[in-house]
């Protein structure tokens, strides 16, 4: 049998291929064979060896290329094959990125593994809009809540809590589920006139941003067909966005 590889699963960053960490980079240009997600840009799959073998295995809304299972199976082929494989994800993978399920059976399967993390779309959208997702006079919690739900389930978010803390919620892959999100937190109480920001493609050339409130979040996705990827930031925070060179 061949020996072990290595599996490395490493944060892509939001989008910009410049916003991949400086260990990230290196980790990728090291790569033999290289798993590769929806978000991530071509020109940081450049950044691999020519030989390394690449493998789209992403996921969007409504279309997965790849489930789950088998991409564990596939992380668990190639490393018993002795390569070095790179699992490249969008963001950050310690944020909605799956990471704790492949860690888990990466490690079931005996395969040494390390996580590099990346910056996720939080800071990117907040970078881009030029606001601080905290701020002394107006939001000391930070709130990470996603938006996915499985099948036709209904979101299990605890939406009391959320709406009694303030500060600052940010929501991943919530725009198919905006308006389940907009009804829990307005029957628990949130001021409907709390500001939003939602953001797409932030960070690249054809980045998009909506400011709106809790209470028209959900038309003003209507009126602009807005498509994902989406990150929705609610909160006062989001009154201070300033949003330059944003997309049309």
């Amino acid at each position: 049998m061949s020996p072990r590889g290595m599996v490395y699963i490493v944060g892509a960053g939001p989008g910009d291929p410049e916003l991949i960490t400086v260990k990230g980079l290196r980790v990728l240009r090291e790569a033999e064979v290289l798993l590769y997600d929806h978000l991530v840009s071509e020109e940081l799959l450049k950044e691999a060896p020519i030989s390394a073998e690449r493998i789209y295995v992403g996921k969007r809304a409504g279309h997965h290329s790849f489930k789950q299972e088998e991409i564990n199976a596939l992380l668990f082929e190639k490393a018993r094959e002795g390569r070095r494989v790179v699992r490249l994800k969008g963001g950050d993978p310690f944020v909605f990125g799956r990471v704790g399920e492949e860690m888990e059976f990466l490690e079931s399967k005996g395969i040494p593994f390390e996580v590099v993390p990346g910056v996720t779309a939080a800071s990117a959208l907040a970078s881009q809009a030029k606001f601080s997702l905290t701020h002394r006079a107006h939001s000391s919690i930070l709130t990470f809540v996603t938006g996915h739900r499985k099948g036709d389930a209904p979101l299990d978010l605890p939406f009391s809590a959320l709406a009694r803390l303030g500060g600052t919620v940010v929501i991943y892959m919530g725009l198919g589920t905006l308006g389940e999100l907009q009804k829990g937190l307005l029957e628990e109480g949130m001021e409907p006139d709390t500001p939003v920001l939602m953001g797409r493609n932030v960070t690249l050339p054809t980045q998009q941003f909506l400011s709106t409130t809790l209470g028209e979040m959900v038309s003003v996705r209507e009126k602009v067909g807005l498509k994902p990827p989406v990150l929705v930031v609610i909160g006062k925070v989001a009154a201070g966005a300033r949003c330059m060179g944003e997309g049309s």
